[in-house]
């Protein structure tokens, strides 16, 4: 709603900034009220803007590839890592995933930068071999949009060959809730996937509904625990006998264990007690570019 005459004193003022005010009711979620501020206005034309931006981004190369390490908990070494696409726009700076993954997946543009993100990843991940770094597998994310494109295998057979990449040093991350919206249609594409070679995680593993009777035929490699539960780990919560059931279901269904965000010692001691077998998070390494990255694998940077 907009309110006369703070609001505007002409119908089509008080119409415009109504519709501004629906707009921000559908972002929480839909039925609520919200009435109009003119600060609703200035950040619906930056969210213009940085679309418009979005749209030539991928055409001006302004996407890059962000590592963050995998790290074995027993060994302390990188066994892994995980490729996160940033944003590097010349106007606005490093701009967060979360203010232009939403924008990518409304306007469908998150195939073709999920495409590119999967080329630059799978380059990179047999460029370090052949400069003599370990074999480590690398994490890449799939958005439900790319998941439920028809040529998905294809396109992930076509990749790995152009980089010439052993399909086994490929990780593709997927969430709980969309492998649970359709799990008919995640088990077959999944067991293509796995044909190939390809290896499979459940990404954001305890914050989405899943069936139990699914996810024993899902052909899946590792479980990640969603930071969430990560993140109380050494509070007087739930959260550890959370991660221990997470972790004893994955070693009972013969699954590898990441843990996501894990940020403090004392989460890395909990972790440890409980057996989970990797982890990611600040404590280690944020995030970074790939010489960054390269530099760690380098200096066989250990936990």
């Amino acid at each position: 709603m907009s309110v006369y005459p703070k609001d505007g004193e002409r119908i089509e003022t008080l119409l415009r900034n109504a519709n501004t005010a629906l707009y921000r009711a559908k972002e929480e979620g839909k039925d609520n009220c919200q009435i109009y501020t003119p600060e609703m206005s200035t950040e619906a034309e930056k969210k213009v803007i940085l679309e418009n931006s979005f749209r030539r981004a991928l055409k001006r190369k302004e996407f890059v590839v962000y590592y963050q390490p995998q790290v074995d908990l027993e060994s302390g070494q990188i066994v892994g890592m995980e490729a996160l696409v940033r944003w590097q726009n010349p106007e606005f700076g490093l701009v967060p995933p979360m203010d232009f993954i939403p924008i990518a997946e409304r306007t469908g543009l998150i195939v073709p930068m999920g495409e590119w993100v999967l080329e630059q990843a799978c380059a990179q991940a047999k460029a370090w071999q052949e400069s003599g770094h370990p074999r480590i597998c690398v994490a890449v994310n799939l958005s439900a949009r790319q998941f439920q494109q028809q040529d998905l295998v294809r396109t992930i057979a076509r990749i790995l060959k152009e980089a010439r990449l052993d399909p086994e040093c490929l990780e593709l991350e997927i969430t709980e809730s969309y492998a649970m919206q359709n799990a008919d249609f995640t088990i077959s594409v999944l067991r293509d996937l796995k044909q190939m070679g390809v290896r499979v995680s459940i990404d954001d593993f305890g914050t989405g509904y899943s069936s139990l009777s699914y996810l024993k035929q899902f052909p899946i490699d590792t479980l990640k625990i969603d930071r969430s539960f990560v993140r109380d780990l050494s509070a007087a919560t739930n959260d550890a006998a959370i991660a221990d059931a997470v972790i004893a279901l994955a070693h009972g269904l013969k699954l590898l264990v990441v843990a996501e965000g894990v940020e403090t010692r004392e989460q890395l001691a909990i972790l440890k007690k409980h057996r989970c077998d990797r982890m990611q998070g600040f404590l280690f390494s944020p995030p970074v570019p790939a010489d960054k990255f390269e530099q760690m694998l380098r200096e066989r940077r250990t936990l």
